[in-house]
């Protein structure tokens, strides 16, 4: 079976699209909203949680753009941010610490 050069699975440049475009479609807004928030899986700290938003948004695109065939992305970025979630929260209080015994001395 043979699909010629503009056909095939691989074929991700007719699906395409640009980056404010993912903003709009799908589930974004609604697992941004409700499910990356939730307090037990987020992370704590202030700066953590701007990391984990960066992180989900950046992979939720990057998942979207990568696969045309998965185009809900966000739930896997959601559950990949949670994964890194305590990473986040232990390294801004490694740097909280450093900052504080840093003004100490």
């Amino acid at each position: 079976l043979y699909l010629g050069p503009h056909g095939g699975a691989f074929n991700a440049a007719k699906y395409a699209l640009p980056a404010y475009k993912h903003l709009l479609y799908g589930s974004l807004v609604f697992g941004l909203v409700f499910m990356a928030t939730d307090p037990v899986s987020s992370p704590y700290m202030r700066g953590a949680k701007w990391i984990y938003g960066l992180v989900c948004g950046a992979l939720v695109i990057v998942i979207r753009t990568i696969n045309p065939a998965f185009p809900e992305g966000v739930m896997l970025a959601i559950l990949f941010g949670n994964v890194f979630a305590p990473l986040f929260d232990h390294l801004m209080l490694t740097r909280k610490c450093r900052a504080r015994k840093a003004l100490r001395i």
